[in-house]
C-alpha cells in the first residue's frame, strides 16, 4: 500500500481543514497537560537523584493543580509516600504561633507591645524586649538550638517549661532589642510559653481549638513521638538507595511553639486559603502579619520577590523532615512542599514548581560528571571552614574519599566535577575551595539554591 505524504494529504481543502483541526485538538490537549508533565519531569529528576523524597502540592485560587507524593515514608518496609502521608514541617509552626499571638491581640488579652518581662523575669533587656521583638526575631535572645554543646543532648526527652526557659535565660544577649536580626527559635519558644500564661492553657491545646478544628485540619498536631497513624512518615537524615541514615523524633516540648507541629499538604493548604479568605484573623491583623521588619521578616513568614513577584514563604527544618511553603498572594498561587529526608533542595524546587504555572525559566537537576582526583590533592582540602560564629564545615579524607561534616549533621561525601569543585548527590549544592598565590587552601564556597556563603580556613 502506498501511504501519501503530509503535503499531499492536505491538498484538497476538506482534508486540509481536517488536520488543521486534528492538530488544533493535540496542541490544545498537549498545552492543557503541559504544566502537569512539566511538574512530573521535574521532581522525578529531583527523587531519582535522591534529592526530593516527599509530597508536593501545587495549587491557584483554591484549585489544585497538582499533587504526588515521591519515595518512601518507611523506607526500610517500601512503604511509599502519598498525598495523605503526614510530616513534621518544623518551622512553619511559627506561622500558627504568630497567629495565635495576633488573635489574643485582638481579644484585647495582649498586645505586640508588652515587654517580655509581664510574663517572665530574669531575661537580659527582658524590660526591652517586645512581643513584637520576638516575633520579628529582633529580640537579641540567642537561639538556643545553634548551641553545639546542648545539640549533643538527646532530643527525644522531654522537657518542662521550667527546664526550657532556665535554658533560654542563660545565654547573653545577641544585641540590643530592635537593633538587628537573628533567627531564633528561643523567641518563638518564649511567644508559646506567654501564650500559655495568657490563656491557661496548653500551648498546643491552644492552636487546635483556635486554628486546627476551626479550618478542620484533621491530620495536623503536635505529639508526633507518639502518633499512631499508618500515615506517618519516617524521618531520615538521608536516604540514597539501600543506604538509610534515621533520625530521631525531636520531642514536642523542645521544638515546641517554634517546630513542633506536623501536618500534610491537604491540611496545610486549608491554612493557606484560610489566609486568602482572613479566616482566623481580621484583615489589619494578617496585614500586621505580613509587614516585612529586618531582613524582610514579619510575623512568621519571610516578606520577598520570586520570578519577579510578591511571594510570602517560609521553610522548615526538623531532624529527619524539611518543608516549604510558598505563596504568591498577588497571583494566588501557593507551593506546598514536605519532604522526610533532611534535603536542602525545597526552596529550588518550589520555586521551579511555581515557574512553571507563571511560564518562568526553570532548570531540571541532571547528573553531574565525577571525575577521578588523587589523595594528594584531597588532603590538601583538611580542615575546619568557618562559615559564622556557630556554623562551620570540617573536611576529612577517608579511604581516598573527600567527607564534609556540616556543624550538628552527618557526614555527606563529596565527588569531584573539578580538582576544585565538588558536589553532593543527596542534594543540589557544591563546595569549592580557594586558593590563594602561594597555592595554600584558604577558604571554600558553599552554593546552594542560587546563594553563596563563604567559610574560611581556621584549621
Amino acid at each position: 500500500m502506498k501511504y501519501k505524504s503530509f503535503a499531499q494529504l492536505t491538498k484538497s481543502p476538506m482534508k486540509k481543514n481536517s488536520w488543521l483541526l486534528f492538530l488544533v485538538f493535540i496542541a490544545s490537549h498537549l498545552s492543557a497537560q503541559r504544566p502537569q508533565d512539566k511538574m512530573d519531569t521535574l521532581l522525578t529528576a529531583y527523587a531519582k537523584d535522591h534529592q526530593f523524597n516527599g509530597t508536593v502540592l501545587v495549587a491557584q485560587k483554591g484549585t489544585v493543580i497538582y499533587q504526588k507524593g515521591f519515595g518512601y515514608k518507611d523506607a526500610a518496609q517500601k512503604l511509599p509516600v502519598d498525598v495523605n502521608t503526614i510530616f513534621q514541617i518544623g518551622s512553619i509552626t511559627k506561622q500558627f504561633t504568630a497567629a495565635v499571638i495576633m488573635q489574643l491581640q485582638q481579644e484585647g488579652k495582649l498586645s505586640v507591645t508588652d515587654k517580655l518581662s509581664k510574663y517572665f523575669t530574669g531575661f537580659t533587656n527582658g524590660d526591652k524586649i517586645t512581643i513584637e521583638h520576638l516575633l520579628t526575631h529582633t529580640s537579641g535572645i540567642y537561639n538556643y538550638t545553634n548551641d553545639t554543646v546542648r545539640a549533643k543532648e538527646d532530643p527525644t526527652q522531654p522537657h518542662s517549661q521550667a527546664e526550657m526557659v532556665a535554658l533560654i535565660k542563660r545565654y547573653p544577649a545577641d544585641f540590643e532589642p530592635g537593633t538587628n536580626f537573628n533567627y531564633s527559635n528561643s523567641g518563638y519558644s518564649m511567644l508559646g510559653y506567654i501564650i500559655e500564661k495568657v490563656t491557661q492553657k496548653p500551648y498546643e491545646l491552644v492552636v487546635r481549638e483556635r486554628i486546627l478544628q476551626p479550618l478542620h485540619m484533621t491530620n495536623s498536631g503536635f505529639d508526633f513521638t507518639h502518633l499512631a497513624s499508618s500515615a506517618k512518615a519516617k524521618g531520615y537524615f538521608s536516604v540514597t538507595g539501600e543506604k538509610i541514615n534515621s533520625a530521631p523524633i525531636v520531642d514536642s516540648t523542645i521544638a515546641y511553639a517554634a517546630g513542633a507541629l506536623y501536618s500534610t499538604i491537604n491540611d496545610l493548604h486549608k491554612w493557606e486559603r484560610a489566609i486568602y479568605t482572613n479566616q482566623i484573623l481580621q484583615p489589619a491583623s494578617w496585614k500586621a502579619v505580613f509587614t516585612p521588619y529586618k531582613r524582610k521578616y514579619g510575623y512568621g513568614w519571610t516578606i520577598d520577590s520570586t520570578h519577579g513577584r510578591l511571594t510570602t514563604a517560609h521553610g522548615g527544618s526538623i531532624p529527619g523532615f524539611t518543608s516549604y511553603l510558598l505563596r504568591f498572594p498577588q497571583e494566588e498561587l501557593v507551593v506546598i512542599v514536605l519532604d522526610n529526608t533532611s534535603s536542602a533542595n525545597l526552596t529550588k524546587i518550589s520555586r521551579s514548581l511555581a515557574a512553571i504555572v507563571l511560564n518562568e525559566p526553570y532548570e531540571i537537576p541532571g547528573p553531574k560528571k565525577e571525575i577521578k582526583v588523587d589523595e594528594v590533592v584531597l588532603k590538601q582540602y583538611i580542615g575546619q571552614y568557618q562559615i559564622a560564629p556557630t556554623f562551620s564545615i570540617a573536611i576529612s579524607v577517608r579511604d581516598k574519599r573527600l567527607f564534609a561534616q556540616v556543624t550538628n549533621q552527618p557526614e555527606f561525601e563529596l565527588f569531584a566535577e573539578k580538582e576544585t569543585k565538588y558536589f553532593l548527590k543527596i542534594n543540589d549544592a557544591t563546595v569549592e575551595f580557594v586558593k590563594d598565590t602561594n597555592g595554600n587552601v584558604t577558604e571554600l564556597i558553599l552554593s546552594q539554591n542560587g546563594r553563596q556563603a563563604r567559610g574560611k580556613k581556621i584549621k
